[in-house]
């Protein structure tokens, strides 16, 4: 332990971290012939690490501490922070009140930033010694951090920011002796000891807070990515290694001496010969306002640099203009000037299916460098959408994650990205591979190719994005005048983040297992290969999405359980094999059970209880497209029968034969798929010649099966009151 502190606050030994090379003892790596950070520095730069996660900014692996001003608190907080990240240091360790898992680079970022802000207030409020700081300090502090303003100006509250805050300011007492320069007063805790969520007036979230997007916006967004993923992608990686070799190209030109007039003026007649435009001068390089006289100027906006490129000259001499001018002028006359990049541009069809357009106008340089943007957003939404990574798990995604495509069976081929998990994995993550569907791997490949042909394996797919602004780019380019010729539908202004499309196809897996996600990517693949890699790795990053999957489908099956409750208190009962036992449950949880039924062992004897009750019975209940399968008993289960496997866990709803399975229900909500299933087989059997006569006697038979089907739901979704008012 280090020796205490004076009461005026004095150094009086020497740090026990002194001379630490901070990346030995956290346990990362530098890259070779780098130096990383030294505790006795006063900036850590962590930039020369080679196994931090990818989405941390540069800027957040630089640590100024040298903006702390006191320079005794400068070596309080390097403390603090060491001890956080390195808690196995003899030192640490002896500490009661210490943490014992060790926080990573990335999680100590806010912290390093909050012990400047809190540090510097102290010393702006007079405050010299740590030992003066009372809970009247600790209060007015977080009074000042509490309130923020938004985009219009308007007073907000930040809790989020106020829970930081807190953390920073109760931990520097947690860890008081093990500090040597300065400490706060033997005994205090700031706050009078609450934690800092209750300081920050947050509770702990007892289930997913993150809102899904809302599906008038996801369905135009992903509509969007998907076709420029599948339609215009190519085009856009074609055309950006045109304007770079183009760019190159002219970059290797020569100076230009005094060549013979003919050179430049076949040039002029060449282009004019083959009907070509002359380019538009880029927007930010002003006309050539040194020869022309105004706008009028047919030769206002025209690129001079480009007509010597032509030529084969790297720039325009000046006095050249004089002599080319009537040449320049004729052809203007002739071709016109339009913009450079795009032109005759092969025809897609567009988004609704109207007609066929030229995939591009004419593009200006600067609006044909946002286009990788738009793709590259593309890809990143459709990966997001269908996969439910995580936003870090996203941007470890690199050059060479595609691993090879698996053919299964004719038709059946499986897709697998390798990546990291970041979360809980430590500083760099664990490497950790996806089964994705094969729209995620396509749009995996067109990232890819995106780099460019000379990028190392490695690289990045999205770089360090800041997601949003490129969907900022992204959405004003589907709503502006590119996507509207395509038929695009505009996208609703609205908040989106990555984390809220891992919650939304978690929500759409959960909620609608046999519909489609935006009319698009099939659900069932995505849960089929979702639960694929679960079991291909069960603890790694798909476990945890299926398990968030298992929630909301808990949750869903709760709402479906209540409402059914609701409908059978109306008088609305379930028909079917089941229907007995599931009204029978309903009687326990209406309080409707006899006085025999009363002394069994199972007695509703309060709302945690009932609870409880619900729950159990909601993680039998599974959906099929025509009824509810209560999986009680796999030995009843007729699918598992059927397949020979009774001992499974789980219904094989696809083969549910739900007229004859004694763990079957129909409700009042499966009528229309019976009523179509009626109509069909009428209409198949008005098709039918009179020499089909095998095939005449099974649709009837289905046709009844299902008139019974239906029949039943009618009768037992009559309340008892309407029938007692019709008689």
């Amino acid at each position: 332990m280090t020796s205490p502190v004076t009461a005026a606050n004095q150094i009086i030994s020497r740090s026990p971290f002194a001379g630490m090379d901070l990346c030995r003892e956290i346990g990362i790596t530098v890259a070779p012939g780098a130096a990383g950070p030294n505790f006795d520095q006063d900036v850590w730069d962590f930039n020369p690490v080679t196994d931090l996660a990818a989405y941390m900014a540069r800027s957040h692996k630089r640590w100024n501490l040298a903006a702390i001003r006191n320079p005794l608190w400068r070596v309080v907080a390097k403390e603090y922070l060491v001890a956080l990240m390195v808690p196995t240091h003899e030192v640490v360790r002896n500490l009661p009140s210490a943490f014992r898992v060790a926080r990573t680079v990335a999680a100590c970022v806010n912290k390093h930033y909050e012990l400047i802000r809190w540090l510097n207030w102290l010393t702006d409020d007079g405050v010299t010694e740590l030992a003066r700081v009372d809970d009247h300090l600790c209060d007015s502090y977080i009074a000042y951090r509490r309130t923020g303003h938004d985009k219009d100006g308007a007073i907000i509250e930040k809790r989020g920011a106020v829970n930081g805050a807190a953390q920073v300011v109760a931990g520097l007492a947690q860890y008081r002796d093990l500090f040597t320069t300065d400490r706060y007063a033997a005994g205090f805790r700031p706050f009078g000891g609450r934690a800092a969520v209750a300081v920050a007036g947050l509770k702990t979230p007892t289930e997913n807070s993150t809102p899904p997007v809302p599906t008038e916006v996801l369905q135009p967004i992903l509509a969007a990515a998907l076709y420029v993923v599948d339609t215009l992608g190519l085009h856009v990686v074609s055309l950006t290694r045109r304007v770079k070799a183009e760019r190159e190209r002219v970059n290797r030109l020569p100076e230009p001496r005094s060549p013979g007039w003919g050179v430049l003026l076949h040039a002029i007649n060449r282009r004019v010969a083959e009907g070509r435009p002359f380019n538009r001068v880029p927007s930010r390089i002003e006309p050539i306002t040194r020869y022309a006289v105004d706008e009028s100027d047919p030769l206002w906006s025209i690129s001079l640099r480009d007509v010597a490129a032509e030529a084969g000259f790297s720039t325009f001499r000046s006095e050249w203009l004089a002599v080319l001018r009537p040449a320049l002028e004729r052809a203007v006359a002739q071709v016109g000037i339009d913009e450079p990049i795009g032109r005759n541009a092969a025809l897609v069809a567009r988004a609704d299916g109207e007609a066929e357009v030229p995939w591009t106008l004419p593009l200006s340089e600067r609006h044909a460098r946002v286009l990788p943007d738009v793709v590259r957003t593309a890809c990143l939404l459709v990966v997001a959408a269908a996969t439910g990574m995580r936003s870090s798990e996203l941007f470890e995604l690199a050059l060479g994650c595609r691993l090879p495509p698996e053919r299964k069976a004719p038709g059946r081929v499986r897709y697998r990205l390798a990546g990291k998990v970041i979360k809980h994995r430590g500083h760099g993550g664990e490497a950790d591979e996806w089964v994705v569907v094969g729209e995620v791997h396509r749009a995996v490949a067109l990232a890819e190719q995106l780099l460019g042909a000379d990028a190392e394996p490695g690289t990045l797919l999205f770089g360090r994005t800041v997601f949003k602004n490129t969907y900022g780019t992204f959405r004003k380019w589907v709503n502006g005048p590119s996507g509207q010729r395509l038929g695009l539908a505009p996208i609703p202004e609205a908040p989106v983040e990555l984390r809220m499309l891992r919650r939304t196809l978690a929500i759409e897996l959960a909620y609608r297992p046999g519909g489609l996600l935006a009319a698009k990517v099939a659900l069932k693949h995505i849960s089929v290969v979702t639960t694929e890699g679960y079991a291909g790795r069960p603890g790694g990053a798909q476990a945890k999405f299926l398990a968030e999957v298992g929630a909301e489908e808990q949750k869903r099956n709760l709402g479906l359980i209540l409402d059914e409750i609701d409908n059978y208190q109306r008088g609305v009962r379930p028909s079917g094999p089941h229907a007995d036992d599931l009204i029978e449950f309903f009687d326990a949880v209406d309080g409707k059970l006899t006085d025999e039924q009363r002394a069994a062992p199972k007695i509703i004897l309060n709302d945690q209880e009932l609870r409880r009750m619900l729950a159990k019975r909601a993680k039998t209940l599974h959906l099929g497209v025509a009824n509810y399968c209560w999986f009680t008993d796999p030995g009843k289960a007729l699918c598992l029968r059927l397949a020979g496997t009774p001992t499974a866990d789980r219904p094989l709803i696809g083969m549910c034969d739900s007229a004859r399975c004694p763990q079957a229900t129909h409700h009042p909500c499966h009528r229309p798929v019976w009523e179509q299933a009626v109509q069909s087989s009428t209409v198949f059997l008005g098709n039918l010649g009179r020499s089909q006569k095998t095939e005449r006697a099974r649709l009837e038979a289905q046709r009844d099966r299902a008139q019974k089907v239906l029949a039943d739901i009618d009768a037992a979704s009559t309340p008892a009151d309407a029938d007692e008012e019709a008689n």
